[in-house]
């Protein structure tokens, strides 16, 4: 998978978007933090709850680790099956000045949309 760059500090730039049969559009977004703000940082993005997977690069762009996520499962389950993954996103910020944190989410369908464009508003 090719990344979009870009250089952001703390805060995401919509980048490319994609289909996705089983729940509707994906998109990327890269965030650029210190290595000591990293962690929370990921933490905050787990909590949004439409992220489907994490990617910590390195400032050569290189991916050091990839998180992928369930969505749909409730925060403190993800939290518990990935704090190993949380640990690592520590050790590996904690030794880099600035990081880049990747993120592919799912775009949520809304509820009560029509499947076709709808009639629009009746007179009666």
């Amino acid at each position: 998978m090719s990344f979009q760059s870009a250089d952001n500090t703390d805060r995401g730039a919509e980048g490319r978007t994609t289909d996705d049969a089983a729940s509707g559009k994906t998109w990327y977004e890269e965030f650029t933090v210190s290595g000591g703000q990293a962690l929370d940082k990921v933490k905050e993005l787990i909590a949004e709850g439409n992220v489907r997977r994490l990617f910590i690069k390195n400032s050569d762009g290189r991916v050091l680790l990839e998180v992928p996520l369930t969505a749909g499962v409730a925060v403190t389950a993800v939290t518990a099956v990935i704090a190993p993954a949380l640990v690592a996103v520590g050790a590996v910020a904690a030794f880099l000045a600035q990081v880049t944190i990747g993120v592919e989410r799912v775009r949520p369908q809304l509820e009560g949309t029509p499947e076709s464009g709808g009639d629009g508003p009746q007179d009666g």
